[in-house]
């Protein structure tokens, strides 16, 4: 399963290489986005995308980015309350 994590386009890094610098939840990264890019790249800045192992795979709008970084901290939450729940099931199952 591939995840996508929404990204606000900042700055063209490297015209030559399509490249550009990505903020994602508030860390800077440089991805690729000659997936999305279908003109000239300064287009693309202050655009949203769903930014995979460095790529930007799809531009998605600012709802579709704010929905999807919602859901993310949701299920982060869930895997923290699912984690906390099993060392409280194996701290429990040490002292049977």
């Amino acid at each position: 399963m591939c995840l996508g994590i929404p990204g606000r386009i900042v700055a063209v890094t490297d015209e030559a290489r399509q490249m550009a610098m990505a903020e994602v939840s508030g860390v800077r990264r440089e991805v690729n986005v000659a997936c999305v890019a279908s003109g000239p790249l300064e287009t693309l800045v202050g655009r949203w995308a769903l930014i995979h192992v460095g790529f930007a795979m799809a531009l998605i709008d600012e709802d579709e980015a704010a929905a999807t970084l919602e859901a993310l901290r949701e299920l982060g939450e869930a895997q923290e309350a699912l984690e906390a729940m099993a060392a409280g099931d194996a701290a429990l199952g040490e002292r049977a």
